[in-house]
């Protein structure tokens, strides 16, 4: 639950976090150590890294290719064997990002329902609620993509953004995009979450930050009873954190 130029917050769960090994005598053989990255992924990983530190420091626009290549200890060949350019190692930042924003979202979601859950509100919440601490976790990161600082075209990419955000709440929440009451619900969740996790970031300290996510867990819990049309949502459930 993000900004629409940026985070698409699914709540449902991965495959991933769904996986559960074996142990014991029974299970299968111990894993192999943890495979050594590669040349070419070291390099790649130290220029997202270098990406992230300039663009944080100097914005999008004022970055410079030198500096991230000069931070990276790489060659500007070998940026760009693998980035197209500066644009590029901004949206390959921003899929990192929401990659473990949806994985984060999606953990939550697996443990509240292996807890013995199956209400699509309480779950929706539980996503929503890891959505927005990890997106205060991550602050420092997410305000890269909030300042509106970016490369032409993002502000599009995040209106698409937006559609598959609200396809996920749809079915988390098993609600119909077609019925015009649940679909104006479905837009107003949507993008209340949006502005919160926008706000989040700019917290001055993790209290305030806590009670913004608290406060906004209540607000969004409230908005689920509302649906123009008489449409009918489930009922109210108290939350757990």
């Amino acid at each position: 639950m993000g900004d629409t130029q940026g985070d698409e917050p699914p709540t449902g769960d991965s495959p991933d976090a769904l996986t559960d090994r074996g142990s014991g005598p029974a299970a299968a053989p111990a894993a192999a150590p943890a495979r050594t990255p590669s040349r070419a992924e070291t390099t790649r990983q130290a220029l997202l890294k270098a990406a992230r530190e300039v663009f944080g420091e100097a914005g999008y626009t004022a970055a410079g290719i030198a500096e991230v290549v000069r931070r990276a200890d790489a060659s500007v060949g070998g940026l760009y064997h693998h980035f197209d350019g500066k644009a590029d190692l901004f949206l390959a930042l921003w899929e990192d990002f929401r990659a473990a924003q949806a994985h984060a979202a999606a953990q939550a979601v697996s443990r509240r329902r292996a807890s013995g859950e199956s209400h699509p509100r309480a779950l929706f919440l539980t996503g929503t609620r890891a959505y927005l601490e990890h997106t205060w976790a991550r602050r420092e990161m997410a305000k890269l993509f909030y300042t509106g600082d970016t490369p032409p075209g993002f502000d599009v990419m995040g209106r698409r953004n937006l559609r598959t955000w609200i396809h996920h709440n749809a079915t988390l929440l098993g609600t119909s995009r077609e019925e015009p009451g649940d679909r104006t619900l479905l837009i107003a969740l949507t993008t209340t979450i949006a502005e919160i996790g926008r706000e989040l970031v700019a917290c001055d300290d993790a209290c305030e930050a806590a009670a913004l996510t608290d406060s906004a867990i209540e607000l969004i819990d409230g908005l689920c009873d509302f649906a123009p049309g008489g449409v009918r949502h489930p009922a109210r459930q108290p939350q757990m954190r």
